[in-house]
């Protein structure tokens, strides 16, 4: 649900903006747009993959949640991802921050990772999760990206090629292949029930 304000807000009315509600907003070009609230299959996913990720020896510090990343549009826009893997720069550009927040002109994290809320092709969080974050995360430059997608029974693994993601669906019991952490070694199904 997007929210009526009678001017479209910068970045840093943004990042300050608190209506006193606890709900959560993205922002595309400067108008607030309500996150759904995450169900908690979605948040046991999240922490299960980055429980997974420090065991596989990435360091706690560099696996973020809820971290916000800002892409391009006509004004401003950000997103905020379910969990990111930093890069030793991004990470450096961020804790430098009263904000968890890696503006445009910051160093790229390794990973992006999204778990998809329900919806039919038609709804808001569809068109949001598998039309509108993969064009935007391309644009920044992100060379890979996640989409889990409970409801549906498949991992989209993305890598960038020629600013355009080229990706591959997991499911069951295949092996999640990625570019960005080669050293991952779980199935689908692992994280789809989050480790259940």
């Amino acid at each position: 649900m997007t929210v009526a304000t009678d001017v479209k807000l910068t970045l840093e009315q943004y990042l300050e903006y608190e209506d006193g509600t606890g709900q959560r907003y993205e922002i595309m070009d400067g108008v607030l747009v309500e996150m759904g609230t995450e169900s908690a299959l979605n948040l046991s996913i999240a922490f299960v993959l980055g429980m997974a990720l420090a065991n596989l020896g990435i360091p706690g510090y560099l696996i973020g949640s809820k971290h916000r990343v800002a892409v391009s549009s006509t004004q401003v826009s950000v997103r905020e991802p379910d969990l990111l893997v930093h890069s030793e720069a991004s990470y450096a550009a961020v804790s430098q921050k009263k904000e968890s927040l890696l503006e445009y002109y910051d160093p790229l994290p390794v990973l992006l990772v999204e778990i998809v809320s329900p919806g039919d092709e038609e709804s808001r969080n569809y068109q949001r999760d598998y039309l509108e974050k993969p064009l935007e995360y391309a644009d920044r430059g992100i060379s890979e990206f996640w989409l889990i997608d409970p409801a549906r029974g498949w991992i989209l693994v993305m890598n960038l090629k020629d600013s355009v993601y080229q990706q591959a669906k997991f499911v069951g019991d295949d092996f999640i292949v990625s570019a960005a952490i080669p050293q991952v070694r779980l199935t689908a199904k692992q994280i789809l029930q989050a480790g259940r």
